[in-house]
């Protein structure tokens, strides 16, 4: 007993100035969105007619169509299609159906691989990341005949290409069918930049440019202010130890983001996964009530950066809990 006292009084305060207050943390979602949540839960249990009345809703809203089309996607990749094939049985010449179908696809392929590092990847996870995305030609190509003005089809495309190592050139030309459809679109954007990193087909400086001509090129409040900060977490991600998060770049960065953030639509559905990387950022500058403003509006969710590069609700925990404690002091 004399031995378990101190060790209970430890663990304690190590839950107490780490994780507390302990709290489920959705991972499937970057903020709060009553809507997708109950669809996701109706797709869960088999029901696809949710899912096809939030598509009609959306209309030609892109970037709410990309991100609920994303994240079903995901769910079926990973918890099972049956709901989405009914779906498919029911409304086969539905564009909806066929985008959700050919983001499961690539999603799938994603999941095959896995998310280590190549070396660290056999090859048996390869042959059917590969093999997928081959086959995802056929629903992005079905997908984009049947909804020709919607740029979504072709954000998953991007994430073939990826994978499968298109070219600079064949890369350029699929972005410039891009931005013909929608030029600010932000998942585009976010998922090209992935493209133009140093760790998959460009470099450091090819990701910055990137990310330079996007912001400059945006409409105020569209947050593609987001995507240099976003291009210089991932030129430094291989460094965290390094990271000169006080830089005058690198607070430059921060408060350009906050300026566009301040001013764009409360409904952007991309604001959550914004708060989520400025509270981050804010918080290893040491602007610790500035971040926790940032995460009071996300709290419960973690499915943004940086939290999806570690353990989402251990480090998001840490961090939000280490934030709301300095900001008291």
């Amino acid at each position: 007993m004399g031995f378990l006292a101190p060790v209970g009084l430890l663990l304690c305060c190590w839950l107490w100035f780490t994780l507390l207050p302990l709290r489920w943390q959705n991972p499937r979602l970057a903020g709060p969105d009553a809507t997708l949540r109950r669809v996701c839960r109706a797709a869960a249990r088999g029901h696809w007619e949710p899912a096809a009345r939030l598509f009609e809703d959306v209309g030609q809203d892109w970037e709410r169509r990309a991100l609920y089309a994303e994240r079903l996607g995901s769910l079926a990749a990973e918890k099972g299609d049956p709901w989405l094939k009914a779906w498919q049985e029911a409304r086969p010449e539905d564009s909806d159906v066929a985008l959700v179908m050919a983001r499961t696809r690539v999603r799938y392929a994603w999941k095959l691989r896995g998310g280590a590092f190549a070396r660290f990847t056999s090859d048996s996870q390869f042959e059917g990341f590969h093999r997928e995305l081959v086959a995802s030609r056929n629903d992005i190509d079905r997908a984009s005949a049947l909804g020709p003005d919607d740029p979504t089809p072709l954000v998953a495309e991007i994430w073939r290409a990826l994978g499968l190592g298109y070219s600079h050139e064949e890369m350029e030309s699929l972005w410039s069918d891009i931005t013909a459809r929608a030029p600010h679109h932000y998942e585009a954007h976010y998922s090209a930049l992935q493209y133009w990193t140093a760790k998959w087909r460009g470099s450091h400086q090819r990701v910055q440019e990137f990310a330079a001509k996007a912001a400059a090129d945006a409409p105020a409040g569209s947050l593609l202010a987001m995507m240099p900060l976003i291009a210089w977490f991932e030129n430094h991600q291989s460094e965290p130890a390094a990271y000169p998060f006080h830089s005058s770049r690198a607070r430059a960065l921060v408060d350009a983001a906050l300026a566009d953030v301040a001013i764009a639509d409360p409904a952007h559905p991309r604001l959550p996964e914004a708060r989520h990387l400025l509270g981050y950022f804010l918080y290893r500058q040491g602007q610790y009530r500035a971040a926790r403003d940032q995460f009071r509006h996300v709290d419960g969710f973690t499915h943004a950066l940086p939290w999806r590069y570690s353990v989402p609700w251990l480090h998001y925990r840490l961090v939000r809990t280490k934030t709301a404690r300095k900001a008291l002091m």
